[in-house]
Order: structure tokens, then sequence, then C-alpha cells
């Protein structure tokens, strides 16, 4: 269900808001809210390692929040938190939800309208967009040239507050290409000069004037970071320090500052900020570890310049962070978070009011949904 050719790009690195006031930061003062969607399975199993449970992908301004849980059956579902707590699961239609298939719905990206955009799995393995409405109601659709294989088809990551949505579809011979989709339905495909895949990163991905960053591979296999403006235009970029594993992109705010991580020659990962002029400033977290496969990745950044993201530690646990435009870092964890490597605290996005929202892995490696509150 879960896309995993893109969450393995990422292992390979790290896995996977306005600051609060900086005495809170230096209290560690962060409130945090645990949440499980009903009917998440209590059990995490092999066929669903990595996302077994609830797992946060996405909120909005109004402190609503979406992602996918599996139930008892292995099959997963999309759910949306309402900002008084309330949660609404559904399935988008045509999602297989056949016992210990592993196929089913997963919602990534919800705007300020209620407008929700994810894909599913249908019964042939085949992945296929969709926007949900918020009157429950379905638009479901495919990319041109999108394969009809298993693990092939359409996958759409974020949506903006325009209803324009962006993603990828994987062809034929398993190639990951990126798109964009119009609010009338029109779907645009792209790939930077020298791809052999393109990714558009999960979630923020796209803005309301219809920018959209991720990262690509070259012919080497190096990662590469690009902005696509709404006229089609694109730039693509490195990170200065960027190893062999090179640089990826994870979101864009309003002005077209993007942020992400890269990776440098040690294996290490270290978060970047990119200016609408080209300009990089790199950051590390206090307490991130420095071996390979550790460091500090950021994944969203918010209309007032705020990131929030994951550091790894010495240990390989992940723990959450919020740096504010100013630069400096608060950490956090969710209380029943685990300890151990790939257990911890997995933010996903930010919100203008500095709420974060994500998930995290317990000792017994499930997943559970959180929210900060600043």
């Amino acid at each position: 269900m879960k896309y995993t050719k893109q969450l393995n790009v990422l292992s390979v690195t790290l896995l996977a808001a306005i600051l609060p006031l900086p005495a809170m930061a230096q209290e560690g003062k962060i409130a945090i809210t645990e949440f499980d969607a009903p009917n998440s399975t209590k059990v995490s199993s092999m066929k669903c390692a990595g996302f077994c449970g609830t797992t946060a992908y996405s909120n909005n301004n109004l402190g609503d929040i979406v992602g996918s849980y599996t139930d008892d059956n292995i099959v997963p579902h999309g759910f949306l938190r309402n900002a008084d707590g309330r949660i609404i699961s559904f399935d988008a239609p045509g999602a297989g939800l056949g016992f210990g298939l592993n196929q089913g719905t997963a919602a990534y990206s919800i705007n300020d309208v209620g407008m929700i955009a994810g894909q599913f799995e249908d019964p042939n393995s085949v992945y296929h967009g969709f926007v949900r409405y918020p009157n429950g109601s379905f638009a479901t659709f495919d990319a041109p040239s999108a394969g009809a294989g298993a693990n092939q088809g359409t996958l759409a990551f974020n949506i903006n507050l325009q209803g324009a949505t962006a993603g990828i579809y994987v062809d034929d011979n398993y190639v990951e290409h990126g798109f964009v989709r119009s609010p009338a339905g029109g779907i645009t495909t792209f790939d930077p000069d020298g791809s052999t895949g393109t990714v558009v990163c999960e979630e923020t991905c796209l803005n309301l004037l219809g920018a959209v960053t991720g990262f690509y591979s070259d012919a080497n296999n190096t990662n590469h970071g690009f902005m696509r403006e709404p006229d089609g235009r694109i730039t693509p970029f490195d990170a200065p320090g960027a190893g062999a594993f090179g640089t990826i992109a994870a979101s864009i705010d309003l002005q077209g500052t993007i942020t992400g991580y890269f990776v440098d020659p040690n294996n290490v990962a270290h978060g970047f900020v990119r200016t609408p002029n080209s300009r990089f400033a790199t950051f590390d977290v206090v307490g991130s570890g420095t071996g390979p496969g550790q460091g500090t990745a950021a994944f969203s950044i918010n209309l007032f310049g705020a990131i929030t993201g994951e550091f790894l530690d010495a240990n390989s646990a992940m723990h959450g962070f919020s740096r504010s435009p100013l630069g400096t870092s608060a950490t956090f964890d969710a209380p029943d978070a685990g300890k151990g490597a790939g257990q911890g605290t997995r933010p996903s996005t930010n919100n203008l009011k500095g709420t974060v929202a994500g998930w995290y892995v317990d000792v017994n490696n499930l997943n559970h949904g959180f929210l900060t509150r600043p």
C-alpha cells in the first residue's frame, strides 16, 4: 500500500511551525498528543513492516490530520482526524480490501478547505491517484503512460488550496516520473533532463502558485533536488557538501524556499534550506548521530520559514525537531516512542500555528499518530 520504492530511497540515509518561544524550547515544553485510528491493528506484522498501525502524514492550518492505518487483516485505510479529535475512516472506490494483501488506501495531503489527495492500490496491486472532497465524494485518476502492472500506476502526494495535485507515476518499466494535475483534471507529466527516475516528494511539495519540488536520480544513481516552476521550467540543484547519494528536496513554501536534506561522503545526513535566489544554509540538530545512516533530515517548511523533521541519534533512534526561521531548534519525543534503532518519533508536516503532525514507532515496532501543541 505505502509506495515502498520511495520509502527505500529515504531509508538509505535516515530510515525515514512556528517554533515555540525560546524559553519553551529551552525547557522542552512541547506538549504531544498521541492517537490511533479506531480499529487500527495493535500488533505489528512483517507483511506491513514500517507502517503497521496508524501513520499520520499531513496536517493543515485548521488542525485536521490525514494518514493511513492498517486493520487486523492488514488492510490499509485512509483516515481524517478533525481538529476536535474525531477520526473518520475511508476507502477510495476500487481499493483492494483483501485479507493480508496490503493494498487499500493512503491519504497523504489535506488543504485548508478539506480536500484530500492520496493513492489507492486496487485488487491487482496497481496504484491510482484520488482526491477526496469535503462531502466524502471521490475523483480518481491515472497519469498518461502510467503502468497497469502490479506496483505500477499513479500516486498523488500533494494538494494545494486551489485543488491542484502533484505526485508520481510508475511506468511499464518501473521508472518513476513526476506529474501535476490541475483542479480541472488536466495532467502534465515531467522529468528533469538526465533523470532516470523522478520523485515529487510527499505532503508539502506543491505550493499555492503551482511550483513543485522533489528529487531525481541520474545515470550514476546520484540524487539531485529540483524545482519546477508553474510554467514548466525545471531547475536542478545540489546542496553543498553532498556526496554520492546526493540531495533530497522535501518541502517548498509559498515564496519558493525549499528544505530537505543531503548525505555527505561519510553517509551522514544534514538538513538544508535553499532560498529562491539559490542560497543554501545547512544545519545539524544537536544530538544527531555522526555515523553512517544517521544525522538530520528536514521534511516540512511552513509559510514563516519554520521547519520540522527528524534526527537519528548515535543509536539510530528517531527524534523530532522544530527549527525557527532564526535557526534555533527544539527537540521532542512522543512519550511512548521506542528508543531502539528504527524506533522513535518521526514528524511529517508543520502548519502555520506551529503544530507538527507525524507518527512514532513504539517498542513493538508499531506506528501511532501524534501532534504537538507548542
